[in-house]
């Protein structure tokens, strides 16, 4: 069984309902998703499988509030996570140019930095182009879950 970890950053909801959406639909005999709110260290550390960042991107690129506390204790601790595979799913405005998804760019470099090996290229969804990111990261997580699990056999 493929056990899906989904560190949540959200600030108006989007993220959150996005990580719910691919949990609901994606879960079943052979994939068990866990969607974490509030991630924590611990949200990483005490488990082993696929890690998928869903966030969305608030200020000038930062981390949500709610993820900042698992970022920060992630960039200071940075506990080993050799070859574990993540996938990184970020919201944002194109409006806001150089900045645009930068909260994806930030998580996806501190799991880098513990030895995590992304699986596939990150989705960047405009909140220019789509009222309903669901709908974009959908298909992409399904093509995700099957690069993870090629590469795991």
């Amino acid at each position: 069984m493929t056990e899906i970890q989904i560190l949540v950053g959200s600030v108006y909801g989007g993220a959150l309902m996005t990580a719910r959406k691919l949990r609901d639909e994606l879960s079943g005999e052979d994939v068990r998703i866990t969607v974490h709110e509030r991630p924590t260290l611990a949200s990483l550390t005490d488990t082993n499988g696929p890690v998928l960042v869903c966030t969305s991107t608030t200020g000038q690129g930062e981390v949500p509030e709610n993820l900042l506390p698992f970022y920060v204790e992630l960039r200071e601790t940075l506990p080993l996570q050799e070859g574990r595979p993540f996938g990184v799913i970020v919201l944002g405005d194109s409006s806001y140019g150089d900045t645009f998804c930068g909260a994806g760019e930030l998580m996806e470099e501190a799991l880098l930095e513990v030895a995590a090996r992304k699986v596939g290229d990150t989705l960047r969804i405009d909140a220019m182009e789509t009222m309903q990111p669901e709908a974009e990261a959908l298909p992409w997580a399904r093509a995700w879950l099957e690069q993870v699990r090629s590469t795991d056999r």
